[in-house]
């Protein structure tokens, strides 16, 4: 008989996409998962990544940049209208 994989009951950390001012992107930011939830929902997240890139900053000797959003890592991204999954526009 197969065993079943458990379930993590309480992961560690929340991965994030964060999208920038200036266009650029970076990708499965880790956030602890106990600043999460509550009435701020996701919100803490963004001043955690905050301090992130104040620290990277600090460390590189270039300026943060302003965040202009963060999403969870792996929710789907909106598609362009008018283009099909293959990219192609449709008819």
């Amino acid at each position: 008989m197969s065993r079943k994989k458990s379930k993590p009951l309480d992961a560690e950390f929340v991965m994030f996409d964060v999208f920038y001012e200036d266009g650029s992107r970076t990708s499965n930011r880790r956030v602890p998962s106990n600043l999460l939830g509550g009435l701020d929902g996701d919100e803490p997240a963004r001043d955690a990544i905050i301090e992130q890139d104040r620290v990277i900053a600090e460390k590189s000797g270039k300026p943060s940049l302003a965040i202009s959003s963060i999403v969870r890592s792996g929710k789907p991204t909106v598609e362009k209208a008018g283009k099909d999954k293959s990219g192609r526009k449709g008819g």
